[in-house]
């Protein structure tokens, strides 16, 4: 798949649930409304949408939510998925986790055929977790972390950099997952759905960030890519790996390789922008692939060049009126 500036699509971002069993104050309001069980694609669709992109080139699928460990029976659907590893088609299945259900499914994702996952994890200190996710318990998710580990599974901690809230911990952050062999990757807020708050009070730049770490820290340039939109650097005093996402301050259009689509069967081909088709009606219409893969055909048609995030004072209001949590992360 080819997108109208010349760009390959080989990388799926699926959302198998918008709820999450944690509240993070910059992704969705205290008291969220949830979409209703009945409008989700079953786990037997995701299945059948996501094989029908392996068919057409994706090479990397990531499983997202919400928390997609809280979807009933997801299993099944990573075991299912994974048959598309044993042919060749995939070359990875992964997925991205707040951790609080790893504890239960790490080994599980192991034996399946996952072989690497990010957690989201912004603090490590325990009062300040339970004020950014508003009632989460961070040994839940240290003990998760802990028994990806010891499954063998890949760990990358990803934080989101919040002015006046873990700015001034992101050496420690950064020492305390290198010092385990887990790279780091930092990412800016990103305006997505309304929040109850501003954005421009919790926007903190990484290019400021990354003159401060300068400061205190080797950073080297890597001339390398996950598949994702992070820039990485070595830092030479914890022989660590630490990964940019810079949708502000330096976007990745340029390189974006990847469409999102959400639990209900929207396809988004940018995460930053309102474009949105629906793949749920073609799936159901027919048992064979034919209108679906017409269905995608023309939404990778409709790519936009780049995202429409902007975040300022005279811009208080969200880029985007979706939720992170809705798109899938």
């Amino acid at each position: 798949m080819t997108d109208p500036f010349g760009r390959t699509i080989s990388y799926l971002r699926v959302s198998v649930t918008d709820r999450c069993d944690l509240r993070c104050f910059y992704c969705m309001s205290e008291d969220m409304h949830f979409l209703p069980k009945s409008d989700l694609l079953s786990l037997e669709e995701l299945d059948r949408l996501c094989s029908a992109f392996v068919a057409k080139g994706v090479r990397k699928l990531r499983l997202t939510g919400g928390e997609p460990l809280v979807r009933r029976n997801l299993m099944s659907l990573v075991r299912s998925l994974s048959r598309h590893l044993d042919t060749g088609a995939l070359d990875e299945l992964t997925l991205t986790t707040n951790g609080s259900q790893l504890e239960r499914f790490a080994s599980e994702l192991r034996d399946a055929g996952v072989r690497r996952i990010n957690v989201s994890l912004d603090t490590l200190d325990p009062a300040k977790f339970r004020e950014i996710t508003r009632w989460g318990d961070i040994d839940k998710v240290l003990r998760g972390i802990e028994a990806a580990r010891a499954a063998g599974l890949k760990v990358k901690i990803n934080a989101v950099a919040l002015k006046n809230m873990n700015e001034e911990e992101i050496p420690s952050l950064m020492e305390w997952a290198h010092g385990k062999g887990m790279d780091l990757t930092l990412i800016e807020v990103m305006p997505m759905g309304d929040i109850g708050a501003g954005r421009i009070d919790q926007y903190l730049p990484l290019s400021m960030l990354r003159a401060r770490l300068g400061a205190r820290y080797t950073l080297t340039d890597l001339d390398e890519t996950s598949g994702g939109p992070a820039r990485y650097v070595r830092v030479s005093e914890t022989g660590g790996k630490l990964g940019l996402i810079t949708p502000m301050t330096h976007n990745f259009c340029e390189s974006c390789n990847r469409v999102r689509i959400t639990c209900t069967g929207t396809i988004h081909t940018c995460l930053g922008h309102e474009d949105a088709t629906d793949l749920r009606k073609p799936l159901r219409a027919s048992a064979d692939n034919d209108l679906l893969n017409a269905a995608i055909d023309r939404a990778i048609g409709l790519k936009p060049k780049g995202h429409d995030f902007v975040i300022d004072r005279r811009h208080n209001r969200p880029s985007v009126s979706r939720h992170m949590s809705v798109t899938g992360g």
